[in-house]
């Protein structure tokens, strides 16, 4: 039998956030995390600074604003989870919704042990040992230990679980109403005070917080090549994918809790603002500081950049170190916290809407498997450790093959699907519909179905084949 709309199949009535500002706040908080205040410094840092920017700032206006909009129209027009949601559009595309969903339940597997890294360094500068978080091989014998890294991933994972437990307007939006302002605070407040640095190094040369800033606006395309813009174009596209939290089945969760009188092209306006305004600050906040104190050389810092380089960086600003180090550590909780509920919140909705069951049932189901996950992939430097081949070239442990078979592989053939499925096999008219459906004009609907039908599908292939080793 066919459910009315604004129900789910087990016939209770679907949640919803309270409003539109209940909802930004939410997917924002799943939007902002780790590649924010990580991997977008980095990422910016390594692919020639403003450059980069510009470039991802061209993505987000386009690839993102195509992919958020699509995810979150799907979920608020059949008002399911991904599955489901699929399965009305197409019925024989409900495979599509299968392998979306699989995303976060890869991406869970891990990324509480994440979470539980960021708490134990935030534990330590709390607690004044921000000394020892910054002597060599601190974090190596942190994730090699068998119980101090389990312990931290399932203290992550049993406080996510707590708050999606809760619900989705009295545990996920309560949570996201007050968290998403503190973190925005804390790191304007650690951006802020990165410009005022400055630090004379051994030999005598002189280096400011502003300097660093300048570094890192300035486009730097000396000896930039095509191959080298492709590459630089690749990775801020899956920036983008890290970043936004698409095609992973999240925002169409999230979409499907939204009321219908939200001004959907507003609220993705808004989401990729204050997406891309956190990437950006943290940013201001991290490459100044690097540069102050490791000059251009710190840049190359890499994905080590948060666990091995910053506590270098926070050492060397003296007694105020401790407290930059507990502003950015709280605030990568935060954002680390944010994103985690929303990939537990996708698993959880799925399954409440497949196997018919409430969801204090559901989560407590869930919370059982994905501490012994997280448990098995936090020991996967130490009693579990193994080196393993990615077809990328790369070697790693059960980590990155879950971050690489989710992020890297999976995504990308995801959105490629999911473009060809609503420019093509329905139309792009199926999600303008919906977003124009409150009344409010839908001023990008021609750049919308431009994009969706013939820019998405191409870029998406050719990351797909690169992220794979195909095209090298």
């Amino acid at each position: 039998m066919a459910t009315k709309r604004g129900e789910i199949d087990h016939g209770k009535k679907r949640s919803h956030f309270s409003g539109q500002a209940g909802f930004v706040l939410a997917a924002a908080g799943s939007a902002v995390g780790m590649g924010n205040l990580w991997r977008f410094p980095y990422l910016s840092a390594k692919n020639g600074g403003g450059l980069f920017i510009l470039i991802y700032i061209v993505l987000v206006l386009t690839f993102g604003f195509t992919l958020l909009t699509s995810d979150i129209a799907i979920g608020r027009r059949t008002k399911k989870s991904v599955i489901g949601a699929y399965a009305e559009m197409h019925p024989k595309w409900k495979f599509l919704g299968v392998l979306t969903f699989l995303v976060p339940v890869i991406i869970m597997t891990y990324y509480a042990v994440i979470g539980g890294w960021i708490t134990k360094y935030a534990v330590v500068y709390l607690t004044g040992q921000s000394a020892a978080a910054a002597e060599d091989g601190f974090f190596m014998d942190f994730i090699t230990s068998p119980v101090s890294a389990a312990v931290f991933a399932l203290l992550f994972m049993g406080v996510t679980a707590f708050i999606v437990y809760n619900g989705v307007e009295k545990g996920i939006e309560r949570v996201s109403r007050w968290m998403m302002p503190v973190l925005f605070v804390l790191i304007v407040a650690g951006a802020v005070y990165s410009l005022t640095l400055r630090h004379t190094d051994g030999a005598g040369t002189v280096r400011t917080g502003m300097e660093g800033f300048l570094y890192y606006l300035t486009p730097h395309i000396e000896g930039l090549t095509v191959r080298r813009f492709l590459q630089i174009l690749l990775d801020a596209m899956s920036q983008l994918f890290f970043s936004l939290s698409v095609s992973m089945g999240i925002t169409i969760t999230y979409g499907s809790y939204v009321k219908p009188d939200v001004d959907l092209n507003r609220a993705v306006g808004q989401i990729e603002f204050f997406d891309t305004a956190v990437a950006l600050i943290a940013g201001m906040m991290i490459v100044p500081a690097v540069y102050v104190f490791s000059g251009t050389e710190g840049m190359s810092a890499g994905p080590g950049l948060m666990f091995v380089s910053l506590p270098k960086v926070f050492a060397a600003m003296g007694k105020a170190g401790t407290v930059v180090g507990v502003l950015f550590f709280v605030a990568a909780i935060f954002a680390t916290l944010t994103s985690c509920i929303s990939v537990l919140e996708s698993i959880t909705a799925n399954c409440m809407d497949i196997f018919h069951a409430p969801r204090k049932k559901t989560v407590g189901v869930l919370s059982v498997i994905y501490l012994a996950a997280s448990a098995v992939i936090a020991l996967g430097y130490s009693v579990f450790y193994c080196e393993i081949s990615l077809p990328n070239g790369s070697v790693g442990q059960l980590l990155d093959l879950m971050d690489y078979v989710s992020n890297s592989v999976m995504m990308p053939f995801i959105a490629l699907l999911s473009a060809l499925l609503i420019g093509w096999v329905k139309s792009p008219d199926y999600v303008i519909e919906e977003v124009e459906s409150s009344g409010a004009a839908f001023r990008r609907k021609r750049l919308y179905a431009v994009m969706v039908r013939f820019v998405v599908p191409v870029m998406m292939l050719i990351l797909f084949l690169q992220s794979t080793g195909i095209m090298a």
